[in-house]
């Protein structure tokens, strides 16, 4: 009783949240009444099935027991950012909650491995007898028991597995732990890279574990009968990243609706006239964007790019403008996509700790196309059309521009995919127990 008293209450707090932000956005928008009914209307009169499928008309999944560096692999291979996780006990299921676990996110990935480079540092840096004292044969246990459970024991657990992984790879002998411990723990990251996905219990930690540890996106599907209404709504107001469709008594998954994809496809939609008419509002008179200057997190370049990351993970956001100066002025875009260049390059990833956002963002700009392009800070002004921030967000393939003011561009907001999304939907009465309560339900409830 006590269990679905706490779920009730934890389910609606989140309801709350979205209420609340859904509520400054509608508040904040110009449309007139008739011309929102109408495009509720027409989203809600559209099928999901005719949203176009994902390229090549297959959906990514990826095995509940693959390993994080497979993981890593089928993402970067397949172009994607995330994929369904699908439990292999249960693959001949057609019941979506038996068969699918959640999303893994790329972002959770190497917030993980980064987790785990600095936990090893730590551990390291604590003293010099404990560190040389996990030897290799500790390590298979000290992985099990710290990767199988979560909160602080999981984190000293994985603390001292990740020494000893360091010890078993030959990392902290080299480096001399016993006389200078420091010294390992700054040197330690130069071969980390190599231990985390090629030594125990790294090479052995599955997704099904990054998922019980993050819990970064669940799945909360849609049928291929629902309406694009039902899938805007989820994108925006429930702040979902994507959005599976399934059919029922079909064990295979449709297609995977993200925001991206459906920006996308406002972005295709110029010359229709509700498109036109809206797109060509500055966006100021749609009330974006929808957050204060003082709501938006942002990062100093003079700050630890870790710091950065650490950040993003807290507030749950994606990415950061990089400012400076009492003014902000926006000087700067990290992206939770950005820690890749830590990982793809060990002379960077060597000095993360002590790496100011200003530094990274240096190097990864001169990194060369192999490592992949840097995305800068993607930049409007108040007087910009809401077409001309689509447009942005498209082209660039970008998830956030910023809205900068004054003479110096200083950070005056940010538009989301979300927010744009939010811009073209409002939701009708009673929509969400009619249409959506359960599966936000199943969302909180796992």
């Amino acid at each position: 009783m006590a269990g679905s008293e706490s779920l009730d209450k934890e389910i609606s707090s989140a309801v709350s949240s979205c209420e609340a932000y859904f509520e400054k956005v509608q508040s904040r928008k110009n449309l007139p009444k008739s011309l929102q009914e109408t495009l509720n209307s027409a989203f809600a009169g559209i099928p999901v099935s005719s949203f176009p499928r994902v390229p090549g008309g297959r959906v990514i999944e990826i095995p509940a027991e693959t390993s994080v560096s497979e993981a890593v692999k089928i993402l970067s291979d397949s172009k994607i950012l995330s994929a369904p996780v699908i439990n292999k006990d249960h693959e001949s299921s057609l019941d979506w909650r038996e068969r699918y676990l959640g999303i893994i996110d790329y972002s959770a990935i190497i917030l993980w491995v980064l987790e785990s480079a600095q936990l090893a540092a730590i551990a390291l840096s604590a003293t010099s007898a404990a560190a040389a004292g996990v030897g290799a044969g500790a390590v298979g246990a000290l992985g099990v028991a710290a990767l199988g459970a979560t909160g602080p024991v999981a984190a000293a657990g994985l603390a001292a597995a990740a020494v000893g992984a360091a010890v078993a790879g030959g990392v902290a002998a080299d480096r001399g732990i016993g006389k200078d411990a420091q010294t390992a723990v700054d040197r330690l990251g130069k071969d980390f890279y190599q231990v985390i996905l090629r030594e125990e219990p790294f090479k052995s930690t599955t997704v099904r574990t990054i998922l019980k540890s993050f819990r970064y996106a669940p799945f909360v599907p849609v049928s291929t009968e629902s309406s694009m209404l039902s899938v805007l709504l989820l994108l925006s107001k429930y702040r979902l990243r994507n959005v599976p469709v399934i059919k029922p008594g079909e064990p295979d998954i449709k297609n995977y609706i993200t925001q991206s994809a459906v920006v996308y496809g406002l972005e295709d939609c110029k010359g229709r006239d509700w498109f036109d008419h809206i797109s060509a509002l500055p966006i100021s008179d749609l009330g974006l964007p929808f957050m204060s200057p003082n709501e938006v997190i942002s990062i100093d370049s003079k700050e630890h790019i870790l710091e950065a990351f650490k950040r993003m993970r807290d507030n749950n956001i994606g990415g950061l403008p990089v400012v400076e100066g009492t003014n902000k002025k926006i000087v700067g875009n990290i992206s939770m996509r950005d820690i890749r260049y830590l990982l793809l390059q060990p002379e960077v990833f060597s000095n993360f700790r002590k790496l100011t956002v200003k530094n990274f963002t240096t190097k990864i700009a001169t990194a060369g196309e192999e490592y992949g392009l840097a995305i800068p800070a993607i930049t409007c002004r108040l007087d910009s059309t809401l077409g001309s921030v689509i447009n942005s967000l498209a082209s660039r393939s970008v998830h956030r521009v910023y809205v900068g003011g004054g003479d110096e561009n200083e950070l005056y907001g940010v538009i989301t995919l979300r927010d744009v999304i939010s811009c073209f939907v409002s939701e009708p009465p009673n929509y969400f127990e009619n249409c959506l309560g359960f599966s936000v339900k199943e969302m909180l409830n796992r």
